[in-house]
């Protein structure tokens, strides 16, 4: 169990330490991807839903999940984070891509706090839009970036 840093040498679980660790600028940024009927997406670019301007409030609600990461995912460290920025792209028809740019001055990294902004997001939006298209899904939850500490900068290649 050593290479688990959430567990210890006799498999208990812990909140890693990082007080020996420096703080440095971290980074990450996450993406997923909502597929929905093409009158869905439709819709959301056309700001068509009563409820509201459904990219908006999912942006918020990225922001505001990504702030509350520690509270949601256990052993996860509560981060001041510095910076979150949510945005948006549609791919063909179908597609409603979500990307999250996170940033701390801080001693462990933004990860989850990334990948919990675009969940968040994604939930947000099939919320404003099961109305209209229950089938919608939720897919391609993942890092694509990461920089800041002793681990070094990641970027996905595929």
């Amino acid at each position: 169990m050593s290479d688990l840093t959430h567990f210890d040498e006799t498999g208990a679980s812990r909140m890693v330490d990082t007080s020996g660790k420096s703080e440095t600028l971290r980074m990450a940024r996450a993406s997923c991807r909502v597929r929905m009927q093409a009158t869905t997406l439709t819709l959301i670019r056309d700001r068509g839903f009563a409820k509201g301007d459904v990219l908006e409030v999912a942006r918020l609600a990225g922001i505001m999940a990504a702030k509350r990461t520690g509270e949601l995912i256990p052993l996860c460290h509560p981060l001041p984070i510095t910076s979150a920025k949510i945005d948006f792209y549609f791919e063909g028809d179908e597609l409603l891509c979500i990307d999250a740019c996170i940033q701390v001055v801080g001693r462990t990294g933004v990860e989850m706090e990334a990948l919990t902004a675009v969940s968040v997001a994604a939930l947000t939006i099939y919320d404003m839009c099961k109305s209209v298209d229950r089938a919608m899904t939720i897919e391609r939850i993942r890092l694509e970036e990461k920089s800041g500490g002793k681990s070094g900068h990641f970027t996905r290649t595929d």
